[in-house]
C-alpha cells in the first residue's frame, strides 16, 4: 500500500509486508507512546483489524496482535488501559470512510491468526533502567540488576544485598501495573514450572511479598511508570525467550494465603490512604475485598 494514515498520537504507514507505526511527542502523548518512538508490525503478526466508533466524534481503527507475536503485549498481561493500548489508532469521523478502506486492505493481506511461538515485533532495546519504590533496576541485555534503596528498600532485601540475574538463570517476567494498588515487577527463575509441578503432590511453597522478595522491585507513587517498567519487562521477556527459556510466555505465579495479621495491616494501610484522598472510593472497596479473598 505504502501510505500513511494519520491520527490523534500516531500515524500509520501501510507497507507491502508490514504497518509502520510513528508516535508523536508531546503533551498530550501518552508517554507509553513517547517512550515506544516507533514500531514496526509485520503482517505475520497481525491476527485481525477492527474499525468501532469511538468517543466525541471518532473512529478507532485497531490490529488485534496474534497471541505471542509481542514482548510488549505479553508482559502486559491485559493490564493496559485503553487510553494505552499501542495498536490502537484513533482518527475524526470524518476520516472514517479513509480508516475502513485501510482495514478492508490489511484484512484482506492476513493469513495467521493463531498463537505463534516467536516474538515477531521487536522488543526495546537494552540498555534500559528505572527507578522502583526500593531501588534501581537495569538491563543491559545479558542480565537484570537490582541495586537497593537504603530509604525503600525492606531489611530482607538489604540483607540479601544487591542483587544480578543473567538472562540464562531466568524464565519469565511477572508485571504488575504501578496503576494498581502493589504494582511490581518479578523476576522468575527458569526451572519454575518445575517447581510448581514438584510441588503439586505436597503443599506449594511459600511465595514471598514483592517488598520481601530479592527478585521482584515494587512501584509507587511515581516509581516505576507504565513507559519506564514495561518496556524494561517486555526486552527482559524478549530476551529469555531468545535464549531458549523453557517458558515461552510470562508465568503467572498465584498469590499466597496471607497471614491474617498482615491482611488486617494492610487493610489499615489502605484505609490511611483513602481517607488522605490517594485511593478511591471504588479502589478502596476493591482492593478490601481482594485482600479478604486471600484468607
Amino acid at each position: 500500500m505504502g501510505d500513511v494514515l494519520a491520527g490523534f498520537h500516531a500515524a500509520w504507514e501501510f507497507e507491502s509486508d508490514s504497518v509502520l507505526i510513528r508516535y508523536e511527542r508531546g503533551i498530550r502523548t501518552p508517554k507509553l507512546f513517547q517512550a515506544l518512538g516507533e514500531r514496526r508490525v509485520p503482517l505475520e503478526a497481525i491476527a485481525g483489524v477492527t474499525l468501532t466508533p469511538g468517543r466525541r466524534g471518532t473512529v478507532v481503527l485497531r490490529v488485534e496482535p496474534r497471541a505471542g507475536a509481542d514482548p510488549l503485549i505479553e508482559a502486559a498481561a491485559g493490564q493496559l488501559k485503553e487510553s494505552g493500548d499501542p495498536y490502537r489508532l484513533v482518527l475524526p469521523a470524518e476520516r472514517g470512510t479513509l480508516a475502513e478502506y485501510y482495514a478492508d486492505e490489511l484484512r484482506s493481506l492476513l493469513t495467521e491468526s493463531d498463537r505463534t511461538e516467536r516474538y515477531l515485533v521487536a522488543p526495546p532495546e537494552a540498555p534500559l533502567h528505572f527507578k522502583a519504590y526500593d531501588g534501581k533496576a537495569s538491563f543491559d541485555g545479558k542480565a537484570v540488576s537490582f541495586r537497593w534503596s537504603w530509604t525503600g528498600a525492606s531489611s530482607a532485601k538489604w540483607k540479601a544485598g544487591d542483587q544480578s540475574f543473567p538472562v540464562a538463570d531466568l524464565g519469565g517476567v511477572e508485571w504488575r501495573s504501578p496503576e494498581m494498588f502493589e504494582g511490581y515487577l518479578r523476576l522468575l527463575p527458569r526451572d519454575a514450572d518445575a517447581s510448581a509441578a514438584g510441588a503439586a503432590a505436597g503443599a506449594a511453597p511459600a511465595v514471598p511479598q514483592a517488598d520481601q522478595d530479592p527478585a521482584a522491585v515494587v512501584f509507587g507513587l511515581g516509581y516505576g511508570p507504565v513507559h519506564e517498567s514495561l518496556p524494561f519487562a517486555a526486552a527482559v521477556l524478549a530476551a529469555v525467550r531468545e535464549r531458549g527459556a523453557s517458558a515461552p510466555v510470562p508465568i503467572t505465579v498465584p498469590a499466597p494465603r496471607r497471614d491474617p495479621a498482615d491482611i488486617a495491616e494492610r487493610i489499615r494501610h489502605l484505609g490511611e490512604l483513602h481517607q488522605q484522598g490517594l485511593v478511591t472510593d471504588e479502589e478502596f472497596s476493591s482492593k478490601k475485598a481482594e485482600l479478604l479473598a486471600e484468607l
